[in-house]
């Protein structure tokens, strides 16, 4: 059974179309778009400030998403892939993005649509991703430019898939 939890008087808020993992832990104000799954070991802390996630993200097994107190919550756009162990930490996710596996993306930066943090980068306080671009590295610094195959290849296809493997545990 997941953890689902208020906190200070403020209870997430999580649609009947979302797949939550049994040892997923979801806490105070955090609010789901529709078709979102948070899978095995992921924690959703909106304890400290709000968290927003749009419709079709996916927080895959051991990621955390957190914010700052008073100063910095986290909004997640729409058809957002996060990786396996990613952190993302009062920020801004834009639409159409994947955040790589183990990368983290820290306070106040904003990832702006179709873009890609690859695995393992660490996108720095205050950092903009621009649209349409790779991040890679440690700081992440703009690899290169995004294809329209890589968007609808990679970002709309991980997206996807995610809601149909949830389907699976749905049954």
């Amino acid at each position: 059974m997941p953890i689902i939890k208020p906190v200070n008087g403020k209870s997430p808020e999580i649609p009947n179309d979302c797949y939550i993992a049994e040892n997923a832990t979801i806490v105070g104000e955090v609010t789901m778009g529709n078709q979102c799954s948070i899978w095995f070991n992921a924690v959703i802390r909106g304890d400290v400030h709000y968290i927003k996630l749009g419709n079709k993200v996916n927080v895959q097994d051991g990621a955390v998403i957190h914010a700052t107190y008073e100063t910095s919550p986290t909004n997640i756009g729409n058809n957002v892939s996060i990786g396996h162990n990613a952190i993302v930490h009062g920020c801004t996710i834009q639409d159409n993005v994947l955040i790589g596996m183990g990368s983290i993306v820290m306070d106040d930066c904003i990832v702006e649509s179709n873009s890609i943090i690859a695995a393992g980068a660490v996108v720095t306080k205050n950092t903009r991703v621009e649209a349409e671009s790779i991040y890679a590295g440690t700081p992440a610094k703009k690899i290169k430019d995004i294809s329209k195959e890589l968007i609808s290849g990679e970002i709309n296809r991980i997206a996807n898939n995610y809601v149909k493997y949830s389907s699976w545990f749905k049954e």
